[in-house]
């Protein structure tokens, strides 16, 4: 066999691979949403893979008898919130303790006691945040959940984002500095769009996180009219405890709509970030 024939072979076995790689990942995607369009009469015995007929009665019952959309609404002002709030806090830290402004010799005590936030489990945070919250009269609302996904994300973002603001030369800095900008000036539009790349990438992970949150959800949300996407697909369940898998698989694409758009949103910045940093001298 000539290196011409073993070349064509290797591509077409690198191009099988990456074939059988994308059906393996697509497929429960597409299981999903096949069971979110098909009635419940095709679910019971053998299940073909393709749907005979097609329904939208699982998204109807989702959203007029269990009040999803609300806890899509939930679920999006607690990622929201928690994000912006998240990345305020979180890339001033990080700014700071990257550029070394103590005068104490604080840098390391602060950094471990960070580190020791993230790495924590949450049953660690849950009995006193559950007693604060509780003495405060929030345990009703949305906001326990949503200052416990705040949290969390600081420490990931200021763990990720020092390592980016260690990167950027000093001189840049020095420079702004010398043409009079200010510290405020320097840090919002020199020294963050430096950093977009990182930004954008720690917002997908806090969108994910925040989105996706449920021991904290489950513990400190009480009343069903606060309930978030995770805990409203928890409860998805008929009247004699037997599982509605159609209604579930809806809840899940419907879940899933919000990331994938988040994320793809996102990403364009990301990419833009790196090109644009791939050509600067």
């Amino acid at each position: 066999m000539g290196s011409k024939a073993k070349k064509n072979l290797t591509t077409v076995f690198k191009a099988l691979f990456g074939v059988i790689v994308v059906f393996v990942s697509l497929f429960p995607i597409y299981w999903l949403a096949a069971m979110s369009i098909r009635p419940s009469e095709e679910m019971r015995g053998h299940i073909s893979v393709i749907p005979q007929t097609l329904t939208v009665e699982h998204f109807k019952n989702l959203f007029v008898n269990r009040d999803f959309g609300q806890a899509i609404l939930n679920s999006l002002q607690t990622t929201l919130i928690s994000i912006v709030v998240s990345l305020i806090v979180g890339l001033c830290a990080a700014y700071v303790i990257a550029r070394n402004r103590f005068r104490f010799g604080l840098k390391k005590p602060m950094s471990y006691w960070i580190l020791l936030i993230r790495v924590l489990p949450p049953v660690a945070f849950t009995i006193p945040l559950y007693t604060m919250f509780n003495r405060v009269g929030i345990l009703n609302t949305r906001i326990p959940a949503t200052l416990a996904c705040i949290l969390v994300n600081i420490p990931l973002i200021i763990w990720f984002m020092i390592g980016f603001f260690q990167g950027l030369p000093e001189e840049i800095e020095e420079s702004a500095k010398v043409d009079g900008a200010t510290e405020f000036t320097l840090f919002i539009r020199i020294v963050l769009p430096l950093v977009a790349p990182g930004i954008a990438a720690v917002a997908m992970l806090s969108f994910l996180h925040a989105w996706n949150e449920y021991t904290y959800s489950v513990i400190f949300v009480q009343s069903p009219s606060n309930y978030t996407v995770p805990l409203s697909l928890a409860v998805l369940n008929t009247e004699d405890a037997l599982t509605n898998f159609g209604l579930v698989a809806a809840g899940g694409v419907m879940s899933v709509i919000p990331v994938a758009l988040f994320v793809i949103f996102a990403q364009n910045y990301l990419i833009a970030g790196l090109s644009s940093g791939a050509v600067k001298e």
